[in-house]
């Protein structure tokens, strides 16, 4: 590029002033939509072809892979030269370029091994079984993660202070033989990464002073996601003196729960000196009806550093505000509403579903299935191929078929119970040998007591829970077996352990199994087995999850909706957005209430989710919801409330539209109070009294629709309450 000034084209003055910025500190707040990665690009063009700097002479830190060689990309592409050996990366591979250049000095093997997270939890499962260390009382996972949390605070074991507590003690005398183990073993966590070489900057005066002089500027994207140990990095190599870029979005710091600190972008202007801050406030992608709304929202956060987006664009539609009466009409109308779209030539792959809770895409995928509607999961797995579903139900079938030898290998030692791969392997050459199953080979083992000491008790208490959980869930409701399986076989404690945002979406997501079998017995589809058959419906069930777990997921290039939690969304944008389930208790999620901050970052987890629509946004919420099995009444989330009513628009039923009710505090809930079954059907009304012929006598709850695909909601004595659709309920009035 010939032209320095040609590297401003095309763009807005804040976007300019940003790229054009004399060298020096420079905070970029770059709001939701308005060219965050464009300007980083031409300020490092800038860099170079106006200030003189060679491409070695700058350090560009991302937080993805993706990011960053979408960055190397598109500089090359603007500046017509190749960038191969320029310092562009993530955290993580800029100190492992360091590390691995000045090894020595590191004081690591020159052939250092990097682990991922799966090969870090199996050692400190090795190491805890060497030392005999309880993993009930110190689960592996949550070692793990106590682990990695003090790293990223670049705390070593010797300064890790256990304030005369026993537990926290171990738990430190646990990282210090983790360490030790991984420096006989030359490994290299994720964390130590960043760690070692801050401790490599830190203890080398010599280098830390090379790489000082050596960058003439150090840009960072993402600054709001800085955790503690990032920032501390930062602050070394630049020595307070290199001059820095940051960009990043304090109303877009989501990530508090995996040690991002909002704080440090926060107090930049503070700590590095002569900081320059541009605003970039015009967004491309948003209608302003949606802007205003994200902007109204986020005003109710406190400390904010302030910024309005905005757009020269046209106004655009309403939010859509859809109250359905469960989450299955929540999860119909999403459906119906996608595919109306579809018949207006909208593709599927433009439109998004969002949602706060893993766990909650169980109904949307069922629906969308039905429907024949072709989706993808971005960014996760689809409800019966995750880790914890599959689990339950291995669980599941050995109470069906002892003789499951998948199931058996799958759950023998999930959770931990002290029986490794060499018994299981004793255990499948025997069954191999004798042409058994790997059930009638654990119990002849423990009869001729070819298995001994350790491994005979742990596979003889594996035997007898799967016996007791047989006997013990005999006669019970299918929910109430599922429910009691999860419970006593350890699962639910198991997942329980694991910190942070993952552990509980486990656990919400075999809650949501414990909700999937009660909606199945409830579902019109359903036949009752007779009265001790259980097992028959637990077989139809896992039947049922076996056909839904099957290549219902469209393939990668296929036109399709996308499915997403909201924390997978950010960077992305769709011209139509559902977010789902927009309740007290769900989104805001109900630990939010229990930590300080938690709530302010459920707000900009909200604001993400508003920002990611271009065009169309619809927010939907249910009135009952099925959550742990139960149906639960729920109140709209205080995020609708703080919506502004003139960018809002209720939908309600028959296609009728209205100002929403949803949002003022006071008012009730539109409901439909008749259904007319059209022709020979009765003609209903909530709270009349009903018979059915088979769960007898019942209370209207709730209708829809109309005709005699109109639909029921209808609580029974002893049955719990049913959707039934009045063309084939065979209902009588009383």
């Amino acid at each position: 590029m010939d032209d320095v000034t040609a590297i401003l084209d095309h763009m807005n003055p804040a976007q300019r002033e940003a790229v054009s910025a004399p060298q020096g500190n420079l905070l970029v707040l770059a709001g939701a939509g308005s060219g965050k990665t464009r300007v980083l690009v031409h300020r490092i063009a800038w860099l170079m072809q106006a200030e003189g700097l060679s491409p070695y002479a700058l350090l560009a830190v991302t937080f993805t892979n993706k990011a960053a060689r979408e960055m190397r990309t598109r500089l090359e592409a603007l500046l017509g030269i190749s960038l191969r050996n320029v310092w562009v990366g993530t955290f993580h591979s800029i100190a492992h370029r360091l590390l691995r250049t000045h090894w020595q000095d590191a004081r690591l093997p020159q052939h250092f091994q990097i682990i991922d997270s799966d090969d870090q939890l199996r050692l400190v499962k090795r190491l805890l079984k060497d030392h005999r260390v309880d993993d009930e009382r110190f689960p592996p996972r949550q070692v793990q993660s106590f682990i990695s949390g003090c790293k990223e605070e670049g705390l070593r074991p010797h300064q890790v202070d256990a304030h005369g507590d026993a537990y926290m003690a171990q738990m430190v005398e646990l990282y210090e033989r983790y360490q030790l183990t991984c420096e006989r073993g030359g490994l290299v966590d994720f964390g130590e990464l960043l760690l070692r070489s801050l401790e490599l900057l830190r203890d080398n005066p010599a280098l830390l002073a090379h790489y000082r002089e050596r960058f003439g500027h150090v840009l960072v994207d993402e600054f709001q996601d800085t955790n503690t140990l990032q920032y501390a990095w930062l602050k070394l190599l630049t020595g307070m003196s290199t001059p820095m870029t940051v960009v990043g979005d304090d109303d877009q710091s989501i990530y508090g729960w995996r040690g991002a600190r909002i704080e440090n972008i926060r107090r930049f202007e503070q700590e590095f000196p002569g900081t320059k801050t541009v605003r970039l406030e015009q967004n491309y992608r948003s209608t302003s009806a949606i802007l205003d709304a994200a902007n109204a929202l986020i005003r109710h956060n406190s400390e904010r550093m302030g910024k309005e987006l905005w757009t020269a664009g046209h106004r655009g539609e309403p939010i859509s505000v859809y109250a359905g009466f469960n989450d299955l009409d929540e999860a119909r109308f999403i459906v119906d509403t996608l595919r109306e779209k579809v018949e207006e030539g909208v593709n599927r792959r433009e439109m998004a579903i969002l949602y706060r809770s893993n766990a909650q895409s169980r109904v949307l995928e069922e629906t969308l299935i039905r429907q024949g509607v072709p989706y993808r999961i971005y960014g996760g797995q689809r409800f019966y191929e995750r880790l914890e579903i599959k689990n339950a139900l291995a669980y599941l079938r050995l109470l069906l078929n002892r003789d499951d030898d998948a199931s058996l290998e799958r759950v023998i030692n999930v959770p931990a119970r002290g029986i490794g791969t060499r018994t299981v392997e004793v255990l499948r050459t025997r069954a191999r040998q004798t042409e058994v199953s790997l059930w009638q080979s654990l119990h002849d083992a423990l009869l001729d007591a070819s298995l001994k000491g350790r491994a005979a008790t742990a596979v003889r208490a594996f035997a007898d829970l799967i016996e007791r959980l047989d006997n013990d869930t005999a006669g019970l409701a299918l929910h109430e077996i599922i429910d009691h399986v999860i419970t006593t076989s350890g699962l639910i404690e198991h997942h329980r352990s694991e910190k942070g945002e993952k552990g509980q979406a486990r656990v919400e997501n075999l809650e949501e199994l414990v909700t999937a079998a009660k909606a199945f017995t409830q579902g019109e589809s359903f036949e009752p087995p007779e009265a001790g058959e259980g097992g028959a419906a637990l077989e139809a069930f896992l039947s049922e999850a076996a056909l839904n777990a099957g290549d219902h997921e469209a393939d990668e290039f296929e036109d399709c909706v996308q499915l997403m939690t909201l924390h997978s969304a950010k960077g992305l944008e769709f011209p139509v957005v559902f977010i789902a389930g927009v309740e007290e208790g769900l989104f805001p999620h109900k630990m939010s209430m229990e930590e300080p901050g938690r709530l302010e970052e459920e707000r900009r987890l909200c604001y993400v989710g508003l920002t990611r629509a271009m065009r169309k946004l619809y927010l939907t919420h249910a009135e009952l919801r099925r959550l742990h099995g139960k149906e639960t009444f729920q109140r709209p989330s205080r995020f609708l409330r703080e919506l502004p009513e003139e960018y809002l628009e209720e939908v309600r039923l028959r296609g009728q539209i209205s100002r929403p009710v949803t949002t003022r505090p006071s008012a009730g809930l539109s409901r439909q109070t008749s259904v007319d079954g059209g022709g020979e059907l009765p003609s209903l009304s909530l709270g009349q009294r009903v018979n059915h012929p088979v769960f007898g006598e019942g209370v209207i709850l709730n209708a829809e629709g109309e005709g005699e695909r109109a639909r029921v909601q209808v609580s029974f004595e002893g049955e719990g309450d049913k959707w039934l659709v009045l063309g084939f309920a065979k209902l009588t009035p009383l």
